[in-house]
């Protein structure tokens, strides 16, 4: 079992910038893919970043890319996501999830953080 508390999440105008922590704690973090998800008010939950287990391998969603970076620090069992550029689509509520290596998919899902961004 992995558990995942977001934070960092809050009000911001357009064209700023938030940083969100994930940290973990119960099995090794240093196993686990992790990945940033988010959900708008009305819609479907949407892929946004993802790194893996070493950090040596990032993805991200196209609407993301060149805004977002995603990192990790495995001896502080925490995942980040600087967001930088933020416009108001990106208006969401934002989680991490932890991909174990053994199944398929995201196994461990945190709370939430919301993230409102005005225009």
């Amino acid at each position: 079992q992995v558990q995942l508390v977001e934070s960092g999440g809050g009000l911001v105008q357009a064209g700023g910038s938030l940083r969100l922590s994930c940290v973990a704690s119960g099995r090794t973090f240093s196993r686990y893919a992790m990945g940033w998800f988010r959900q708008a008010p009305g819609k479907e939950r949407e892929f946004v970043s993802r790194i893996t287990w070493s950090g040596t391998m990032r993805y991200y969603a196209d609407s993301v890319k060149g805004r977002f970076t995603i990192s990790r620090d495995n001896a502080k069992n925490t995942l980040y996501l600087q967001m930088d550029s933020l416009k108001p689509e990106d208006t969401a509520v934002y989680y991490c999830a932890a991909d174990d290596p053994s199944s398929s998919g995201y196994d461990y899902w945190g709370q939430g953080t919301q993230v409102t961004v005005s225009s």
